[in-house]
């Protein structure tokens, strides 16, 4: 029997600085590099930096698509899927993933956490992140803070 590999969500803005970009794309090569597998929304910004890390180390990335257009995944995705479905595919996104990192981003990004905290999953996320800790009582054993890719990675793959 063949061993399931670890799914590790990416969630953060379509819109991103260089500084974020440059963790994303390092994120992606240490996702790559430990054998598990991108989730993410398969657009552009964080999404695309992070495809591009994993693509450059050979690995794979699966992109979870809003619309129903294949084309419209960035060109580092290695499998798109497009759902057809809004906004609502973050519910996918975050139900496909084992562990979520999470990047600065907008309504989108705060709404995949909140789902994969709902659903009881591990989301580590990174200065600018939604910090939910600011608004309510959150887990602090499934919310938790890394300061750069190589934390980030080591806590999502101490969770899982």
């Amino acid at each position: 029997m063949t061993q399931q590999r670890i799914c590790i969500g990416v969630i953060g803005g379509n819109e991103v600085d260089k500084a974020n970009y440059d963790i994303a794309y390092e994120l992606g090569t240490h996702i790559a590099g430990r054998g598990a597998v991108l989730i993410c929304g398969g657009l552009g910004g964080i999404m695309e930096a992070v495809s591009k890390g994993v693509a450059d180390s050979e690995g794979t990335a699966i992109g979870i698509l809003p619309g129903s257009d294949k084309t419209s995944a960035n060109p580092y995705v290695s499998i798109a899927l497009p759902t057809g479905m809004g906004i609502a595919r973050n519910t996918l996104v975050v139900q496909m993933a084992d562990v979520l990192i999470a990047f600065p981003g907008s309504y989108g990004t705060l709404s995949e956490i909140a789902f994969a905290l709902a659903l009881g999953k591990t989301v580590v996320y990174l200065p600018g992140a939604w910090d939910l800790k600011k608004l309510a009582p959150v887990d602090a054993a499934r919310f938790k803070e890394a300061f750069d890719a190589r934390h980030a990675i080591g806590i999502a793959l101490s969770a899982v």
